[in-house]
């Protein structure tokens, strides 16, 4: 009997430890991670430099609260900015949908501030993944998360089925536009870039906020700090977690504009000591794997991959979509999802699911050649059940 609530269908695996991008369970089984916990593990498992920062700042302190002053917030706020290239404000949090929920904040008073009448409506697009609190729910652009049994919902929040629909709506209620670059829930469908520039530019001339939720694309994960500059676009606000934390829950919503005042907004937990630290770490080795070219080398050869993997199996796979280290197959039948999943598990890999089609890969992005040609000689054996 579990104590647990029933919130999530969980695998029949339990994991007892890793090393980079393998994993094993409490059987002795290993498993080659394509997943990195969706997206988390940046620097895959028992990263040597996570582990050493974590020992040492565990020695020292783990929490005082915001009521006090913490150095390293202060550091990890400035090399955010240093890597995003222009001048910008960070509120610490703990994951993506309470990054998410402060943007949310940061537009309506912006929409208060800025305009004789209030602005407050926020714009999304049609298969976006936002959060899961009552608020970030409302603005996913799902139906499917809108369950009745949680209702009634904030108003305010409007999703359209493109960029060009959502420019066609804007209307005197508008403040914001949030949109992910690459949909992770919705597809790893990377949003045309023309399209993204044109709604740039219009948000710029009406003077309203463009909000880049790179909670899953961002940290690198698509070859650069964030997916904006793959657009090259500068977002007024953006929002972060998974990767940004290489293992420890933090997330981030960072501004160009310093909004809020005291008493605005806050997080008992967020940014304490230890995640700030290690965020520091995990952008440091980051920025290292980077800049050695590295980080390019494993997209390209993870790509690679997966381009054979489509010409070989024409039957199985229709294409490749996504950004980086953030891919997906599309499946030409849908019934093959959960089959190829489920066999990937029995065979020692772990891939991922996105909408009714998609199998996505979020690998650890220090993951190492041998570990990809492993990974991908294991995802061929699961398709012989085909």
């Amino acid at each position: 009997m579990s104590y647990l609530m029933s919130n999530y269908k969980k695998e029949d695996i339990v994991f007892t430890e890793g090393k980079n991008s393998v994993l094993i369970d409490k059987n002795g089984k290993d498993y080659i991670d394509f997943a990195a916990g969706i997206g988390v593990c940046s620097l895959g498992h028992a990263n040597d430099k996570i582990l050493k920062t974590i020992n040492k700042q565990s020695k020292k302190i783990l929490h005082t609260s915001n009521l006090y002053k913490n150095e390293t917030q202060e550091k990890l706020a400035k090399k955010i900015s240093k890597l995003l290239g222009y001048k910008t404000y960070a509120f610490f949090c703990n994951s993506g949908a309470e990054a998410n929920e402060c943007a949310i904040k940061l537009a309506r008073k912006y929409g208060t501030k800025n305009f004789k009448e209030k602005k407050y409506e926020i714009s999304s697009l049609k298969n976006s993944f936002h959060g899961r609190t009552i608020a970030t729910l409302k603005l996913t652009g799902q139906d499917k998360f809108h369950s009745k049994d949680f209702a009634p919902y904030p108003d305010g929040f409007k999703f359209f089925d493109s960029i060009d629909e959502i420019i066609e709506n804007i209307n005197e209620k508008t403040v914001a536009v949030i949109i992910e670059l690459v949909q992770g829930e919705g597809g790893v469908r990377a949003l045309d870039k023309d399209s993204v520039a044109k709604l740039s530019e219009v948000l710029k001339q009406r003077n309203l906020l463009l909000i880049t939720d790179e909670v899953q694309c961002g940290v690198y994960r698509t070859g650069e700090f964030v997916a904006s500059k793959e657009y090259g676009i500068k977002p007024d606000i953006i929002t972060f977690a998974k990767g940004l934390g290489g293992g420890v829950p933090i997330g981030a919503c960072v501004s160009k504009e310093d909004i809020f005042t005291f008493g605005d907004h806050g997080s008992t937990f967020g940014g304490n000591h230890l995640v700030t630290n290690v965020a520091l770490t995990t952008l440091d080795e980051l920025v290292k794997l980077k800049k050695s070219g590295d980080l390019d080398k494993n997209i390209k050869n993870f790509k690679k991959h997966l381009d054979e993997m489509i010409k070989d199996y024409p039957l199985i796979f229709e294409k490749r979509t996504g950004l980086g280290l953030m891919q997906g197959l599309v499946l030409k039948d849908s019934k093959n999802l959960d089959i190829i999943y489920k066999k990937c598990l029995e065979n020692g890999l772990l891939i991922l699911k996105s909408g009714t089609n998609i199998l996505r890969f979020l690998p650890p992005l220090n993951i190492d050649k041998d570990e990809i040609k492993e990974g991908f000689k294991r995802f061929k054996t699961s398709l012989k059940c085909l």
